[in-house]
């Protein structure tokens, strides 16, 4: 590490240069190839995957993507002469637009099931020529703005489907500039330097630029979400500034004892950039730990959120210490500087309010920790009654088309019509289709079940399918016990004597499915992850308490997040005020995300922490010492580290995604907890508790572990111009002057 960022500052120039061209390649590369993303959240292997794969092979005409068209009258009927003119004008110029396979018209032949019995609604469906993610955002505001035009007085007109929502896909990136601005400012108060603040959040927007643009190169290689390019900025802003502001801090530190620039540098990545590559490798396995879901959908966000996390880490080691050396002594305050020229080096002394916070849990720890823990269990409540599933477009703002067509369809045809499921099974002989003649009044008999639509067959009738909507929402919880009460009772009856093997498809099963592999998988998947983390800490600090109390922290601030999570997106407490919509269910993939994120994230605050601790107690074997100057040497970085974490991920709030508020606000969350409860509170105060039982480790284990040093102390440098005895008397004046943690009586 040394050498590299000996290489970095002597090359300064040559580096900055380096990831410039690097940026603006990515960048332009980007721009030309265009993105390609896929939300395909299919389960390989599960009924409603088999039932879409079916329905693609045998009906391919209903392959591509499906949308709607909802008019409304506030007076009159749908029916009128002027109403059904305007709109069968209107579906005929939609369906002459470019990428447009079909149009059905709910006045032309036997779709009277497509206007509502009171007359005021009626739908028109319009299926593209290609799956959402393969269509342009020109074709679909085509459709959008030919379907507007019609909109009279007292005709309202709306759209919904996937298609659709990519018209109303949130431009620009004010939300990340205010997350970007907030940060600055905590920086400037905690360095009171104006380039030292700006240094952490130039090498992480190059970062994590890079990589934005380059997850878009990435949907061409592999599947990757849509939402994967923002997860990535989110996350690599958050880790990226507080990564290069654990190096400018060390680096600052330094300065402030009379190193020289260039050598401060040096030292701080040699030293704390080890750290943070450490903490940027854990978040990286992690993230990867997702490939062992096999779920294509999150394989692609894995690699695409490790490639943010590997490129903001490698800005920080490398651009940094070269920008840091650009500034020179201009990383301290005008202040500190005229400090330093008038009264020498002098070592950071951990005195006011982080000193009085450590004493202050030394000598309370049983109540302190009480106190944090009733905090985490609190907000983990509502965490039973977490719901997964995935939000649809009536969870979208009130104010967007997509939610009012949602709402239309509901009002006028009940809200299964959103998300009608399909039976789909091969076909055999008569037995077979006599079967399918008469499941459809089983079907209609059935509990939960609103309309049936009569059979189809493929063009050779080898295949058929048929339409069952649902009398409740989607994401209703109906809904799912209609889908296995169909695929557990009502089908297998039908089924029985015949060989017809019907599968059940359509959004909530295959939302269903698609949670339920997932939290199959979840219990290994955290063990794994946890796991790791514990014996990458026993390794470090050689000890079994460390490991297992970071292990128990990072269960509770997972648990508590989600509560909080719950209350907002599940339970509605807040969601509509913050415009994201109304109340629904939790995404599946948010648990495996949040698990990895955070084992990093929390990782890295237990090194920092730790690590000092554990320093002390091996020079002095002194616990209680140790854990005091610990914290009360680590808490303001930890502190101001987190305040900008979680500025930057709120900010994402702003932007209007559900599923970006969710992450944001769930990491937010986390972060805060992590921060400002555990690391701060509950850890030192059992750490306190359980004295000298938080470094034991069994002798022959202790002699069978191989070293490593996450973060060495560093190395003491001899300023140009002193003394051993200038030192001495440097340390005289400080004790004399005020007292120092070290001294605080236990």
């Amino acid at each position: 590490m040394a050498a590299l960022a000996r290489w970095c500052v002597r090359h300064r120039l040559v580096t900055v240069l380096l990831w410039l061209v690097a940026f603006v390649g990515v960048t332009s590369a980007a721009a030309v190839t265009g993105s390609a993303y896929s939300n395909n959240y299919g389960a390989p292997g599960t009924e409603s995957d088999r039932a879409y794969r079916l329905i693609q092979k045998s009906f391919p005409h209903l392959s591509g993507d499906s949308d709607t068209v909802v008019w409304h009258t506030t007076d009159g009927s749908v029916r009128d002469t002027g109403v059904q003119q305007a709109m069968t004008r209107t579906l005929d110029r939609i369906e002459d637009l470019p990428g447009v396979a079909s149009v059905t018209n709910p006045y032309e032949g036997d779709r009277g099931d497509a206007i509502s019995r009171d007359g005021h609604t009626a739908y028109a469906t319009v299926t593209f020529a290609h799956e959402a993610q393969d269509i342009k955002k020109g074709e679909a505001r085509a459709v959008v703005g030919a379907a507007k035009a019609a909109e009279t007085r007292g005709l309202q007109v709306e759209l919904g489907g996937s298609a659709v929502s990519l018209t109303e896909a949130q431009g620009g990136h004010l939300a990340e500039a205010i997350g970007v601005a907030v940060a600055a400012v905590v920086l400037f108060l905690a360095f009171g330097s104006l380039a030292a603040s700006l240094l952490p959040i130039a090498t992480a927007l190059i970062g994590v630029g890079t990589a934005y643009f380059g997850i878009d190169l990435l949907g061409h290689v592999m599947t990757v979400a849509d939402f994967a390019p923002m997860l990535g900025l989110l996350i690599g802003l958050g880790v990226g500034i507080d990564y290069a502001l654990f190096i400018v801090t060390r680096h600052r530190r330094s300065l402030k004892r009379g190193v020289p620039v260039a050598e401060a540098a040096v030292n701080a990545v040699a030293t704390t950039g080890r750290a943070v590559v450490f903490a940027g490798a854990t978040v990286c396995i992690a993230l990867l730990g997702m490939l062992i879901l096999r779920l294509g959908f999150l394989n692609g966000v894995a690699v695409a959120a490790c490639l943010t996390v590997l490129l903001t880490v490698a800005a920080s080691v490398t651009l940094l210490p070269a920008l840091l050396s650009f500034i020179g002594p201009r990383a301290l305050s005008r202040r500190e500087r005229r400090r330093l020229y008038e009264h020498g080096p002098e070592p950071e002394m951990p005195t006011g309010l982080a000193a009085r916070w450590s004493a202050f849990v030394e000598r309370h720890p049983k109540k302190l920790g009480a106190v944090a823990l009733a905090v985490m269990a609190l907000l983990a409540l509502p965490t039973f009654s977490l719901h997964l599933g995935t939000s649809d477009q009536g969870n979208d703002p009130k104010s967007s088309t997509t939610r009012q067509a949602y709402d239309l369809l509901a009002e006028g045809f009940g809200p299964g019509v959103n998300g009608p499921l399909t039976l789909v099974g091969k076909v055999g002989g008569a037995e077979d289709k006599l079967a399918l003649d008469n499941l459809d009044s089983t079907l209609a008999a059935t509990k939960g079940v609103a309309a049936v639509t009569p059979v189809t067959y493929n063009g050779s009738g080898t295949t058929a399918y048929l339409t069952v909507v649902p009398d409740s929402a989607p994401q209703s919880q109906h809904t799912s016990d209609l889908v296995k009460r169909l695929r557990s009772d009502v089908l297998p009856r039908a089924e029985k004597g015949t060989g017809l093997d019907l599968y059940v498809g359509g959004v909530t099963a295959g939302y269903d499915d698609f949670a339920n592999v997932i939290v199959g998988k979840l219990p290994l998947f955290v063990s794994v992850v946890i796991g790791l983390g514990c014996v990458l800490l026993l390794l470090a600090f050689r000890s079994f308490g460390i490991p297992l109390k970071a292990a128990a922290m990072n269960l509770a601030a997972v648990a508590a997040a989600f509560g909080v999570v719950v209350a907002i997106f599940q339970w509605g407490w807040g969601s509509e005020l913050l415009g994201l919509g109304s109340a629904g269910p939790i995404e599946p993939f948010l648990p495996v995300i949040m698990v990895s994120v955070l084992f990093g994230l929390s990782m890295d605050y237990q090194v920092f922490l730790v690590s000092r601790m554990y320093e002390e107690w091996l020079e002095t074997g002194d616990n209680r010492r140790a854990v005091r100057i610990g914290l009360a040497e680590t808490s303001r970085v930890i502190n101001s580290a987190a305040v900008i974490m979680i500025s930057v991920f709120l900010s994402f709030v702003l932007g209007g995604d559900r599923v970006i508020a969710m992450f944001g606000i769930a990491l937010a969350s986390a972060v805060a907890l992590d921060a400002f409860v555990l690391r701060t509170l509950l850890v030192p105060a059992l750490m306190h508790l359980l004295g000298a039982a938080n470094w034991w480790l069994p002798s022959w284990l202790e002699r069978r572990l191989p070293r490593i040093s996450i973060e060495p102390p560093e190395c003491r440098t001899t300023v140009p111009g002193t003394r051993p005895e200038e030192d001495a008397l440097v340390d005289v004046l400080l004790k004399e002057r005020e007292q120092d943690v070290r001294d605080i009586p236990g």
